[in-house]
């Protein structure tokens, strides 16, 4: 839906007033399942994608107040962990990325992830798949460095003590997301027209060729939709974070509470 909602000249069969009206026609003129497509491939990053942005994270977090604040909380630090974090998450994300917003564009040519990645390999190059990759991490580094403060801060005022506490992190999580979302949101939309690469939209503005490069798809965003241009797609990019980032936090704070509650047990009974 975000993909769809944010593309810049869209087909007349896939113009969209609200999150609700996408996903009814969606639903009911290209099927069920369409609007879950890419899910394979984004399931297929995201594990090890996330596994070394929590461990950089938690790693790079207490260094960081350990030097900053003496062992307390440093949301300055909280802050620089999340943004190094999201340069190794990126890496492996970006291509993921690339492939499932191609595969969600409306009357999109590939029939499945092996055909695009094919498709796109053969016609673009691999630099195609990290073409959008520095305007990720421009878009990334600011949205983690306020997610991360932002759920710190909450968890402080609703956590104080930092206890296990699962509807606190869900709460916590979604609020984070919501604001860094909303935030952000110019910079994905520039992100979504390097990775589609939207002919219609390009062709209408007379650019030949495939557009790369941050600054040229700002001017190229501002060209075709002005200010509000930037913030096509805000709702659903806010809707779709808040319960992926409340999940992603309720998940990583239980692992972590069992984990480390095993390991006190297991020195406890020695």
């Amino acid at each position: 839906l975000q993909t769809r909602m944010q593309s810049l000249q869209p087909d007349p069969k896939a113009q969209y007033r609200s999150v609700y009206e996408a996903l009814k026609k969606i639903v009911l003129t290209e099927g069920f399942w369409r609007p879950l497509r890419g899910i394979n491939v984004t399931m297929l990053g995201a594990g090890p994608a996330h596994a070394m942005y929590f461990a950089c994270y938690e790693k790079m977090k207490k260094s960081l107040s350990d030097t900053l604040q003496h062992g307390g909380n440093s949301h300055l630090a909280n802050g620089i962990a999340g943004s190094v974090a999201t340069l190794l998450h990126d890496a492996v994300m970006n291509p993921a990325e690339v492939v499932k917003q191609r595969m969600q564009m409306f009357n999109s040519p590939y029939k499945s992830v092996l055909a695009c990645i094919r498709t796109v390999q053969k016609t673009e190059g691999f630099g195609a798949f990290y073409r959008s990759y520095t305007t990720q991490l421009t878009m990334n580094v600011p949205f983690q460095a306020i997610h991360f403060i932002t759920y710190e801060f909450t968890q402080e005022q609703i956590n104080p003590h930092r206890e296990y506490n699962p509807r606190s992190h869900i709460v916590s999580g979604a609020i984070a997301g919501a604001v860094a979302a909303a935030a952000t949101t110019p910079l994905d939309v520039c992100k979504t027209l390097l990775n589609t690469q939207e002919n219609m939209a390009l062709s209408s503005v007379n650019i030949s060729g495939h557009l790369s490069g941050m600054v040229n798809a700002f001017k190229t965003v501002y060209q075709l939709g002005g200010i509000s241009g930037y913030f096509r797609g805000v709702q659903a990019r806010v809707i779709y974070q808040m319960p992926s980032t409340a999940i992603a936090w309720s998940v990583y704070e239980f692992f972590k509470y069992f984990l480390t509650k095993h390991k006190l047990e297991k020195r406890t009974s020695l």
